[in-house]
């Protein structure tokens, strides 16, 4: 069966040209369009779409309060349209915690350098989405019960999958005894699709004190990451703020890797945070392997690395080169994953020693560290 998808834009022109791509698509099948929120409210009622492709600025209805009663309603992946402005990254990031799992440019100039790579990447997306678990969580603060998409069968035998493969994957062999938690200098913590609303979780339960300095990278664009470090600190108890290059690691802060940049680790008397720029054919940007590799030379095995919910398998080579100096890595779970894709590449490697549900993360950071 094709997946699903209701298109939802007030320009017919956009709508036009989504539905386009999509359609190209033997495996997608555009079933439905809406012009604002509230049509779109009735559209998911009536078309039942695997997934929701959603704009922000509509009349009538804005698409953040449509995210928020669909995924009280009737919950189902949800990916959002957005501008790459200071505003843009405001409401993206209030339509994420509202329900929405992804985001992509409404430009498709800044998608992608060329169309047909653009074409792709929205299609790519579009599938993978359709596999997540969006649809069984509920709007955040709602009491309506969510419809579980993916029964406790399924989580179960996807689990069992994974810790299979952990079992058959050859063992990580580390030069070094696996360093215990209370003696690390850093957590690294790397996340891409579902990941702003994961971080939020995890570090929430972080108190004031917490005696580790943090690295977070998730992979969003330059003009998203300011707002999304102020959004952070704004919610938790530890000080958090986008990185500059020539920062120092302290305790009980939080630097959030610029978007667009890479970020990295390096030795010396301090540990320092070192910003520049990608090069040519980098895939992500910030990468969580990068980071999580420069940690091997300037923090040797006293990392925790810990890779949550994401698509594709960045995070993992690096993990594999701070498996061998002694780091200890923890990764979600699948069941919790917007997208298990990042854990899964961590877990089925052999490289996890910790696989934890998203709500345990965070105490098990404080009850392991503090």
């Amino acid at each position: 069966m094709p997946i699903k998808v209701l298109v939802v834009d007030d320009s017919g022109f956009f709508r036009r040209r989504i539905a386009e791509i999509l359609d190209s698509d033997s495996g997608i099948e555009v079933v439905g369009s809406a012009e604002n929120g509230e049509q779109a409210i009735a559209r998911v009622r009536e078309l039942d779409p695997d997934v929701v492709t959603m704009d922000i600025e509509m009349p009538v209805m804005d698409g953040i309060t449509a995210v928020r009663k669909i995924m009280a309603e009737n919950p189902r992946p949800i990916l959002m349209f957005s501008s790459l402005t200071t505003e843009g990254a405001q409401a993206t990031l209030d339509a994420l915690e509202a329900g929405a799992v992804d985001f992509l440019p409404k430009r498709f100039s800044d998608m992608a350098s060329d169309e047909d790579s653009a074409r792709m990447l929205l299609r790519r997306r579009v599938r993978s989405l359709s596999r997540s678990r969006a649809r069984s969580v509920s709007a955040p603060g709602s009491s309506a019960p969510a419809r579980e998409a993916r029964p406790n069968a399924r989580r179960e035998e996807a689990d069992r999958v994974a810790a299979d493969a952990r079992k058959q994957a050859p063992p990580v062999v580390s030069t070094r005894p696996k360093t215990p938690l209370r003696q690390m200098r850093a957590v690294l913590i790397g996340t891409s699709t579902g990941g702003p609303v994961a971080l939020q979780e995890v570090l929430k339960p972080l108190p004031a004190s917490f005696p580790l300095p943090i690295l977070l990278v998730q992979h969003m664009p330059a003009s998203f990451t300011p707002a999304f470090a102020e959004r952070l600190n704004a919610m938790c108890n530890i000080e958090v703020r986008q990185a500059k290059d020539g920062d120092v690691l302290k305790p009980g802060v939080a630097l959030l890797a610029p978007g667009g940049m890479q970020t990295t680790l390096e030795r010396g008397s301090q540990t320092l945070v070192r910003i520049s720029e990608s090069p040519l054919g980098t895939i992500y940007k910030p990468s969580v392997d990068a980071a999580f590799a420069s940690a091997v030379d300037a923090l040797r095995g006293q990392v925790l690395a810990v890779v949550l919910t994401g698509m594709g398998a960045d995070g993992r080579e690096g993990a594999r080169a701070l498996k061998a100096v002694g780091a200890q890595v923890w990764s979600q779970d699948a069941a919790t994953c917007v997208v298990y894709g990042m854990p899964a590449a961590v877990a089925e490697a052999g490289l996890s020693d910790h696989v934890y549900p998203l709500p345990e993360i965070g105490p098990a950071l404080v009850k392991g560290i503090c």
